[in-house]
Protein backbone atom coordinates (compact mmCIF):
# COMPACT_ATOMS: atom_id res chain seq x y z
CA UNK A 1 0.00 0.00 0.00
CA UNK A 2 1.42 3.49 -0.85
CA UNK A 3 0.62 6.85 1.12
CA UNK A 4 0.04 9.65 0.16
CA UNK A 5 2.37 13.11 0.71
CA UNK A 6 0.02 15.53 -0.70
CA UNK A 7 1.41 17.89 -3.32
CA UNK A 8 4.94 18.25 -2.59
CA UNK A 9 8.38 18.51 -4.01
CA UNK A 10 9.41 14.75 -3.58
CA UNK A 11 11.73 13.16 -6.38
CA UNK A 12 14.83 10.71 -5.96
CA UNK A 13 17.50 11.16 -5.99
CA UNK A 14 17.70 15.01 -5.86
CA UNK A 15 21.07 16.31 -6.97
CA UNK A 16 22.96 18.33 -4.96
CA UNK A 17 24.59 21.47 -7.36
CA UNK A 18 26.55 23.92 -6.52
CA UNK A 19 25.88 27.17 -8.94
CA UNK A 20 28.88 29.56 -9.62
CA UNK A 21 28.36 33.47 -10.38
CA UNK A 22 29.55 36.37 -10.12
CA UNK A 23 28.26 39.48 -8.89
CA UNK A 24 27.92 42.74 -10.36
CA UNK A 25 31.49 44.09 -8.97
CA UNK A 26 33.17 40.44 -9.73
CA UNK A 27 32.44 38.89 -6.63
CA UNK A 28 32.29 34.95 -6.51
CA UNK A 29 29.31 33.06 -5.00
CA UNK A 30 28.32 29.89 -4.53
CA UNK A 31 24.72 28.41 -4.06
CA UNK A 32 23.34 25.14 -3.52
CA UNK A 33 20.25 23.82 -5.48
CA UNK A 34 18.56 20.67 -5.76
CA UNK A 35 15.52 21.28 -7.91
CA UNK A 36 17.76 20.26 -10.69
CA UNK A 37 18.78 18.04 -14.13
CA UNK A 38 19.94 18.01 -17.63
CA UNK A 39 16.81 19.04 -19.49
CA UNK A 40 18.08 18.18 -23.27
CA UNK A 41 21.18 16.65 -25.37
CA UNK A 42 20.67 19.12 -28.26
CA UNK A 43 21.53 21.57 -27.70
CA UNK A 44 23.15 19.92 -24.27
CA UNK A 45 21.27 21.65 -21.37
CA UNK A 46 20.58 21.79 -17.31
CA UNK A 47 17.91 23.15 -15.35
CA UNK A 48 17.76 24.71 -12.19
CA UNK A 49 15.30 26.34 -9.91
CA UNK A 50 15.84 29.02 -7.77
CA UNK A 51 14.18 31.61 -5.79
CA UNK A 52 13.87 35.21 -7.31
CA UNK A 53 15.08 36.67 -3.97
CA UNK A 54 18.80 35.10 -4.49
CA UNK A 55 21.62 36.55 -5.17
CA UNK A 56 22.60 34.03 -7.76
CA UNK A 57 19.47 34.93 -9.78
CA UNK A 58 20.00 38.26 -10.17
CA UNK A 59 23.99 37.60 -10.81
CA UNK A 60 22.66 34.96 -13.66
CA UNK A 61 20.19 37.43 -15.19
CA UNK A 62 22.69 40.12 -15.22
CA UNK A 63 26.21 38.30 -16.77
CA UNK A 64 24.00 35.09 -19.04
CA UNK A 65 26.49 32.69 -17.18
CA UNK A 66 26.57 30.25 -14.25
CA UNK A 67 29.03 26.89 -13.44
CA UNK A 68 27.33 24.02 -11.50
CA UNK A 69 30.03 22.16 -9.87
CA UNK A 70 29.45 18.70 -8.49
CA UNK A 71 30.61 18.19 -4.81
CA UNK A 72 32.35 14.78 -3.63
CA UNK A 73 31.62 13.88 -0.36
CA UNK A 74 34.39 14.85 1.46
CA UNK A 75 33.39 18.67 1.21
CA UNK A 76 29.93 18.14 2.66
CA UNK A 77 30.54 20.40 5.07
CA UNK A 78 31.28 23.50 2.59
CA UNK A 79 28.61 22.71 0.35
CA UNK A 80 26.04 23.12 3.29
CA UNK A 81 26.89 26.08 4.27
CA UNK A 82 27.10 27.50 0.72
CA UNK A 83 23.10 26.27 0.95
CA UNK A 84 22.48 28.22 4.50
CA UNK A 85 23.91 31.74 3.96
CA UNK A 86 23.03 34.26 1.22
CA UNK A 87 26.38 35.88 -1.00
CA UNK A 88 24.56 38.95 -0.45
CA UNK A 89 25.62 38.99 3.36
CA UNK A 90 28.97 36.54 3.17
CA UNK A 91 31.77 35.14 0.92
CA UNK A 92 30.96 31.71 0.98
CA UNK A 93 34.48 31.24 -0.62
CA UNK A 94 36.79 33.08 1.94
CA UNK A 95 34.50 31.52 4.80
CA UNK A 96 34.94 28.24 3.58
CA UNK A 97 38.26 28.20 2.28
CA UNK A 98 36.69 26.68 -1.22
CA UNK A 99 39.13 27.83 -4.11
CA UNK A 100 36.70 30.57 -7.30
CA UNK A 101 38.50 29.24 -10.60
CA UNK A 102 37.42 31.73 -13.50
CA UNK A 103 35.25 29.33 -16.02
CA UNK A 104 37.35 29.53 -19.60
CA UNK A 105 34.33 29.57 -21.62
CA UNK A 106 31.81 31.83 -19.74
CA UNK A 107 31.65 34.86 -17.46
CA UNK A 108 31.18 32.69 -14.19
CA UNK A 109 33.40 31.02 -11.37
CA UNK A 110 33.55 27.61 -10.26
CA UNK A 111 34.45 25.43 -7.23
CA UNK A 112 38.03 23.96 -7.82
CA UNK A 113 37.96 21.04 -5.18
CA UNK A 114 35.01 19.97 -6.92
CA UNK A 115 35.37 16.92 -9.60
CA UNK A 116 32.83 18.09 -11.91
CA UNK A 117 32.25 21.34 -13.64
CA UNK A 118 29.74 22.09 -16.53
CA UNK A 119 30.06 25.53 -17.48
CA UNK A 120 26.88 27.17 -18.83
CA UNK A 121 25.46 30.07 -21.28
CA UNK A 122 22.24 31.34 -19.75
CA UNK A 123 19.37 29.63 -22.44
CA UNK A 124 16.03 30.40 -20.89
CA UNK A 125 14.17 31.57 -17.88
CA UNK A 126 10.82 30.83 -16.87
CA UNK A 127 8.73 31.82 -13.82
CA UNK A 128 7.39 28.61 -12.00
CA UNK A 129 4.96 30.03 -9.60
CA UNK A 130 7.52 31.74 -6.70
CA UNK A 131 10.25 30.46 -8.26
CA UNK A 132 12.99 30.43 -11.58
CA UNK A 133 13.32 27.56 -13.51
CA UNK A 134 16.83 28.81 -15.27
CA UNK A 135 18.13 26.77 -18.32
CA UNK A 136 22.10 26.87 -19.25
CA UNK A 137 23.24 25.36 -22.26
CA UNK A 138 26.19 23.66 -21.40
CA UNK A 139 29.24 24.69 -23.01
CA UNK A 140 31.73 22.98 -21.61
CA UNK A 141 32.06 19.55 -19.12
CA UNK A 142 35.74 19.44 -16.93
CA UNK A 143 36.15 16.53 -14.71
CA UNK A 144 38.97 15.54 -12.61
CA UNK A 145 41.76 13.50 -14.02
CA UNK A 146 41.52 11.75 -10.87
CA UNK A 147 37.84 10.66 -11.01
CA UNK A 148 37.69 8.98 -14.24
CA UNK A 149 38.02 5.06 -14.63
CA UNK A 150 40.39 3.09 -16.60
CA UNK A 151 38.09 3.40 -19.25
CA UNK A 152 38.57 7.16 -19.55
CA UNK A 153 35.34 7.87 -18.24
CA UNK A 154 33.71 9.61 -15.02
CA UNK A 155 33.81 7.11 -12.28
CA UNK A 156 30.48 7.98 -10.08
CA UNK A 157 31.85 5.78 -6.80
CA UNK A 158 35.17 8.34 -7.57
CA UNK A 159 33.03 11.21 -8.03
CA UNK A 160 31.91 10.54 -4.39
CA UNK A 161 28.24 12.86 -5.58
CA UNK A 162 25.69 12.70 -2.85
CA UNK A 163 22.05 13.60 -3.19
CA UNK A 164 19.36 15.26 -0.89
CA UNK A 165 16.61 14.04 0.26
CA UNK A 166 13.70 16.83 1.07
CA UNK A 167 11.58 14.50 3.41
CA UNK A 168 14.33 14.11 5.84
CA UNK A 169 16.84 17.00 5.21
CA UNK A 170 19.58 14.26 5.05
CA UNK A 171 22.19 13.82 2.08
CA UNK A 172 23.21 10.62 0.74
CA UNK A 173 25.86 9.25 -1.18
CA UNK A 174 25.12 7.88 -4.59
CA UNK A 175 27.26 5.23 -6.37
CA UNK A 176 26.63 1.78 -6.22
CA UNK A 177 26.25 0.13 -9.99
CA UNK A 178 22.99 -1.93 -9.99
CA UNK A 179 23.51 -3.14 -13.66
CA UNK A 180 23.95 -1.65 -17.28
CA UNK A 181 21.78 0.34 -18.90
CA UNK A 182 20.27 -0.25 -22.13
CA UNK A 183 21.18 -4.18 -21.38
CA UNK A 184 19.39 -4.46 -18.09
CA UNK A 185 16.26 -4.48 -19.97
CA UNK A 186 16.91 -7.04 -22.59
CA UNK A 187 15.00 -10.39 -21.70
CA UNK A 188 11.73 -8.15 -22.26
CA UNK A 189 13.05 -7.72 -26.07
CA UNK A 190 12.36 -11.11 -27.02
Amino acid sequence: MKRSFGARPIAYPLPVFVIGTYDANGKPDAMVAAWGGICASEPPCISVTINPNHQTFNNIRESNAFTVSIPDKKYLEETDYCGMVSGKDRDKFLDTGLTPVRAEHVAAPYVGEFPVVLECRLFALHEIGTARQIIGEIVDVKIDDEVLGIDGKPDVQKIGAFAFDVMKMEYYLLGTPIGKAWDAGKKFKQ
